[in-house]
């Protein structure tokens, strides 16, 4: 099973320099894969979340790409209905080509009402949008297909039940947000998923959590391997690490997280 992290590419702790740690810092350590997230009108409701500077994905992987080697690159997540999906599909594959067959395209619906508003996107339309948007860049790429490059892997994002069906019909894996591992097995019961790629919390804690709401990826670095183990029996190909809970100020102090990241990999790289 592969692990990857989530990357904050947003907040007023973030610039060039520190989005150049986190780069080396995950590669460094042994991860497989680097995700950033997704928007483009800071507005009002999205500010309060994930402030400016917001540093746009496509750009911020193509950067990325010039200075790792190894690393897989993605989003988590992609809100498809905001860009052209012909725009989207040339982005990527150019991406994908100029990295070494290295982007993963998480996607999703999205969910801040005012930015749908700011770029004259129907809201409540945000759903069909997606699908259709999900056709166009798979017609798209069959048409370019003469070049014979790896396809792009599109993992759909969300945690509903139209997030799954979304998965299944358009999706090569299905990339639930932060949940409890309960929540995970029973969403997966009796389901034929094309794959499974959670992305969870990552909070290391000195004591033990008992809740029984606690979020996979919360807890002890026992608990935290353990989730790990878990998700791989449940059937995960990839893992994405979320470090960051919300707090924007978190962005000034990467060290925790970054602290918590390097106690995972040292502990899940040593055998069983």
């Amino acid at each position: 099973m592969h692990l990857g992290v989530n990357v904050p590419n947003f907040g007023p702790g973030t610039d060039p320099g520190v989005l150049r740690e986190w780069a080396r810092l995950v590669e460094g350590l042994g991860f497989d894969l680097l995700m950033v997230s997704d928007h483009v009108a800071v507005t009002a409701d999205v500010a309060e979340r994930y402030p400016a500077p917001f540093y746009e994905p496509f750009t911020l992987l193509s950067w990325l790409a010039g200075i790792t080697t190894r690393l897989r690159l993605g989003t988590t997540v992609l809100v498809l209905p905001y860009r052209h999906p012909l725009l989207v599909a040339r982005m990527a594959a150019n991406l994908h080509q100029l990295s070494g067959g290295r982007l993963v395209l998480g996607v999703g619906v999205g969910w801040a009402r005012q930015e749908f508003d700011a770029l004259g996107v129907p809201f409540t339309a945000r759903g069909r949008l997606t699908d259709e948007y999900l056709v166009a860049l798979r017609g798209a790429w069959r048409t370019e297909a003469g070049d014979n490059t790896t396809p792009v892997p599109v993992w759909v994002g969300g945690n509903s039940e139209a997030a799954i069906r979304r998965a299944v019909r358009y999706g090569d894996a299905w990339h639930p947000l932060r949940n409890t591992l309960p929540w995970l097995r029973s969403a997966l019961t009796n389901r034929t998923l094309p794959g499974f790629a959670p992305r969870i919390a990552l909070r290391l804690t000195t004591t033990p959590i008992n809740d029984p709401e606690r979020l996979a990826g919360v807890g002890t670095i026992e608990q935290i391997l353990d989730d790990l183990h878990q998700l791989h029996l449940l059937g995960a190909d990839t893992v994405v690490l979320d470090p960051y809970h919300g707090d924007p100020e978190e962005t000034r102090r990467p060290h925790a997280a970054w602290q918590a990241l390097a106690a995972v990999a040292t502990h899940w790289r040593k055998p069983s």
